[in-house]
């Protein structure tokens, strides 16, 4: 399916000649910044500069003077403190961060991290159960709890108080807890909504810090867990997630914690500039794997190990899991192409709904964004967990997916998750009705556009714009993610200069040597493109949509256009 182009509105050209002018860049990178809302020299530096100091004050959230004082009295009256997050990045890093961050100041700790197949997603009774009977006192609940009404009422009646740390849209009835952190309560005025589940945690840390005058490089020990958190859990890399991945990144590079240490050995980042990308494609596959294959308490162990050796040794653990993980993911993909490819029925809905009992319930989420690649267009996977059907559900761009499943749910035992990603678990004989129901709430509220894969083009360039400065500049736009995504060019009217060739293990990837109309020479490559290979080596013109990275062969490092689309001028035109 070929890719609609989006290109961004070129915005205000006063404005971008003001802004161009005032930072002494070109006309492309100023126009950059303005299409991010960066209109003046302040606006700028504050981008350019995230600055700790300038996050909001943690106690602007609801709630946060209730949770520093019961942590305070925790810790005074020395009651056992339970540290329990989601098996998942987010959740394990949240643990992570306040759970070494609180060892600090006590001993009687520990942190507990759910069973994927034995007590599914977020508080579970089995959890309350095992803090009662382990003399528990206070529970701090990170990246979960905001719709655990009930399971928090239980803990009440065992004696359990309930710190509740969430960053997830909560329901009618917030839960009875001691005190619940999540800037996306309607009755919280906390300025940014966007905190990913360990960001909540960091805040709450914060301002306990704050008022007990802990020194804030204590807790800034800890940015990096920050950093590949907002980076797995894709939220957006705007205001104050901005500032903590920028940090966070700049720790994880000079000094990472001891666990973080490990897996970029083992994956193989030795580069000096790991990146948000590292986070999102090698470092958190990993940190998840142990949740979907095992227990995500392995990542929790690995992520607060204080000596390299037992680093070591667990990293090589969760490595062997994330292996697990993806032969798992790749066999469960390739069945779930095989049942919509032989069912016209499935074929033709505007939604994917699949449900096999056997399927391994810690990959689904994965194989729902797969399918997305091959059908473009909202995506339920299921599988059969304690007698329940349970599973992941995926968006594409621009449809809130959180709307859908929630007008199914008189159907859903419960559910949760945000506007591209869900979790949702029912009665194995709703499955199909949940389907239907599913695809009548798309059909009516998606529109065409949204059921093609479309492509954001930032502005066009020719290739003998792209400098050595050109790039010194586009390189601080960085981290980026949702709100800042990497800059995407596009160049119109290219041709193969005869040197393009078919490169990987599986001849796979396109290496291309490229031409402009201007006659100035660009290399590029395109991962999985192969197939458009034909066509450039007969010299046909093209569009192309890229990043731009570096390129270090033999120790000479030169750019690249990291390939996004390559569209023939012939499909243009029609």
């Amino acid at each position: 399916m070929q890719k609609k182009i989006n290109i961004l509105p070129e915005g205000d050209q006063e404005l971008i000649k003001s802004i161009g002018e005032s930072l002494a860049v070109s006309e492309v990178l100023a126009k950059l910044m303005v299409q991010r809302n960066i209109n003046t020299f302040d606006e700028a530096k504050l981008f350019f500069r995230p600055d700790l100091n300038l996050m909001h004050d943690p106690f602007l959230m609801k709630d946060m003077h209730k949770a520093v004082s019961r942590l305070e009295e925790a810790l005074a009256r020395g009651q056992k403190i339970l540290i329990y997050g989601d098996y998942d990045v987010d959740g394990t890093t949240s643990v992570a961060l306040v759970y070494s961050f609180l060892r600090k100041k006590t001993q009687n700790i520990d942190y507990y991290i759910p069973d994927r197949y034995s007590e599914g997603y977020g508080i579970s009774i089995q959890s309350i159960d095992y803090a009662s009977q382990t003399g528990v006192a206070l529970v701090i609940a990170l990246d979960c709890g905001i719709k655990a009404i009930e399971k928090i009422n239980y803990a009440s009646q065992k004696g359990i108080d309930f710190i509740i740390c969430d960053h997830h849209t909560p329901g009618d009835t917030i839960p009875a807890a001691v005190a619940v952190l999540d800037p996306k309560r309607k009755d919280c005025p906390y300025p940014f909504k966007e905190l990913s589940g360990c960001g909540v945690g960091f805040k709450f840390m914060q301002a306990f810090a704050r008022r007990n005058e802990i020194a804030a490089e204590v807790l800034y020990d800890f940015l990096d867990l920050t950093a590949v958190s907002i980076a797995s859990d894709i939220v957006p890399v705007t205001g104050e997630n901005r500032i903590l991945a920028f940090h966070g990144l700049i720790k994880l590079n000079q000094n990472p914690l001891l666990g973080l240490k490990a897996i970029m050995k083992i994956a193989g980042i030795d580069q000096k500039n790991k990146t948000i990308t590292d986070c999102v494609f090698k470092i958190g596959p990993r940190i998840n794997a142990a949740g979907r294959i095992k227990s995500g308490n392995s990542s929790v162990d690995l992520l607060v190990a204080d000596n390299e050796k037992l680093a070591d040794e667990l990293g090589k653990t969760i490595d062997e899991y994330n292996t697990d993980r993806k032969e798992k993911d790749r066999d469960i993909t390739h069945q779930a192409i095989r049942m919509i490819g032989n069912d016209m029925e499935l074929q033709n809905r505007k939604t994917t709904v699949l449900f096999k009992p056997e399927w391994h319930k810690g990959v689904v989420g994965i194989v729902a964004s797969r399918l997305i690649e091959t059908y473009y267009r909202p995506t339920v996977i299921l599988t059969e967990s304690r007698g329940k059907a349970t599973g992941s559900a995926r968006s594409v761009d621009g449809f809130n997916l959180y709307d859908a499943v929630e007008d199914c749910s008189h159907l859903l035992e419960n559910f949760g998750g945000h506007t591209y990603a869900a979790g949702l678990t029912l009665k194995i004989e709703n499955v199909q009705k949940f389907a239907d129901c599913f695809d009548q709430y798309v059909s009516t509220h998606i529109t065409p556009d949204q059921l093609v894969p479309s492509i954001t083009v930032d502005t066009e360039i020719q290739f003998s714009q792209i400098t050595q400065k050109f790039y010194r500049v586009l390189k601080q736009f960085a981290p980026f993610g949702p709100g800042n995504m990497s800059p995407v060019f596009m160049t119109r009217n290219v041709r193969d200069t005869g040197n393009s060739q078919p490169v990987g293990q599986n001849r796979e990837h396109l290496k291309l040597e490229m031409v402009d109309s201007q006659g100035t020479v660009f290399s590029g490559i395109a991962f999985s493109m192969a197939h458009h290979y034909s066509d450039v080596k007969k010299k046909k013109p093209f569009t192309v949509c890229y990043a731009i990275d570096e390129n270090e062969f033999r120790g000479n490092i030169t750019l690249q256009a990291q390939v996004k689309d390559i569209q023939f001028d012939e499909e243009n035109e029609n």
